[in-house]
Parts: structure tokens; C-alpha cells; sequence
């Protein structure tokens, strides 16, 4: 696991809570993404390829309509 480089553009989800249990994503320089968790967010982050990230997000729209 690796951290993107620093001028990638992170972002903490809308549905975040007042908990501190979200993690952030960031787009990356192939179109993939990078993952972190937005309460520490000096420890690496994941790093995802772009069609993983689509078939991430296929599955959970096709969760979200079953």
C-alpha cells in the first residue's frame, strides 16, 4: 500500500457522519482511486485501479437497488 502523491485532491464522503468513521478518496493520476481512512490520515492510503473502482461502484448501486 502506498500514498498517492501530494497534489492529488482528496475527498470525504457526503454521507460522513459526526462519528469520524469515513475514509476519504482521491482521484489518481491513471483514473484510479486512492482510499484512506479520514481519521488518520498520515498512515498510507490503498490504491485502486481504475476498473476496480468501477466494478466497486457497479456493485454497490446494484446493492443499493436490491
Amino acid at each position: 500500500m502506498q500514498t498517492p502523491a501530494p497534489q492529488v485532491t482528496w475527498h470525504k464522503s457526503s454521507y460522513s457522519g459526526s462519528g469520524g468513521d469515513c475514509v476519504e478518496v482521491a482521484e489518481t493520476s491513471n483514473g484510479g482511486r486512492a482510499i484512506r481512512d479520514s481519521k488518520d490520515t498520515t498512515r498510507p492510503g490503498l490504491r485502486c485501479a481504475a476498473p476496480a473502482w468501477a466494478a466497486f461502484v457497479h456493485g454497490l448501486k446494484d446493492s443499493a437497488h436490491n
